[in-house]
């Protein structure tokens, strides 16, 4: 069970709503990046004239990741029901804003607040969570930012929001750090119901215990 009352849901794009097939490996070695470092840090540190010919072989590689992503399995599922609900959505992404927006809009994923590194610090900082807290007025606690990555549960203990891990059906060793932990979005669509059902009853019950 989620441990405060989840009154919005922040996603990841990439293998979270939609698919990747993003080679780090072969973008650091491409880029000249050493294995285990962060690639945005490792661009943002180059000088300027290289670091403007890193940023377009990112960016390359990140249009043409864009143009073949699909639509993760539940995501459907998911956003139709947190729709039922009342409970907004974001997504919060290292994508660049070109990448990402062509992901949403391809998959036709209705979704309208998409944040990218270029509106803010990207992850595992927690800028980009705590600004749509903000903007929703809703206090981080009660939100859950749902990733597949490492980075994404820093960011929501960052932040201080709840946390889900997509394991896509891999074992991670950092699982441990997430509220909820599930294989794909299909079994956090069952999980968020069965959170919402079990408070109508708890509620149901108080009511008829007064």
């Amino acid at each position: 069970m989620l441990a405060h009352k989840l009154l919005g849901v922040i996603f990841d794009l990439d293998d979270t709503l939609v698919s990747s097939a993003l080679n780090f490996d072969e973008i650091r070695k491409s880029l000249g990046c050493t294995a285990g470092v962060d690639l945005l840090d490792f661009v943002a540190a180059l000088p300027i004239e290289q670091q403007i010919d890193a940023n377009e072989q990112l960016l390359t590689y990140e249009i043409n990741d864009a143009m073949n992503a699909k639509k993760m399995p539940g995501t459907e599922q998911l956003l139709a029901l947190l729709s039922d609900l009342g409970i907004p959505c974001a997504i919060v992404t290292r994508n660049c804003r070109q990448a990402a927006a062509i992901k949403v809009s391809n998959n036709n994923i209705d979704i309208a607040l998409v944040l990218t590194r270029e509106d803010h610090k990207a992850k595992p900082a927690p800028d980009a969570l705590l600004h749509i807290a903000k903007l929703w007025q809703i206090a981080p606690k009660n939100l859950l930012y749902v990733g597949d990555y490492l980075y994404d549960l820093q960011a929501a203990a960052n932040a201080k929001t709840m946390s889900s891990l997509v394991t896509n059906g891999k074992t991670s060793h950092y699982a441990h750090l997430a509220d909820i932990v599930v294989d794909d979005l299909i079994e956090l669509s069952d999980k968020i119901q069965a959170e919402f059902i079990c408070d109508s009853v708890h509620g149901a019950s108080e009511l008829l215990g007064h």
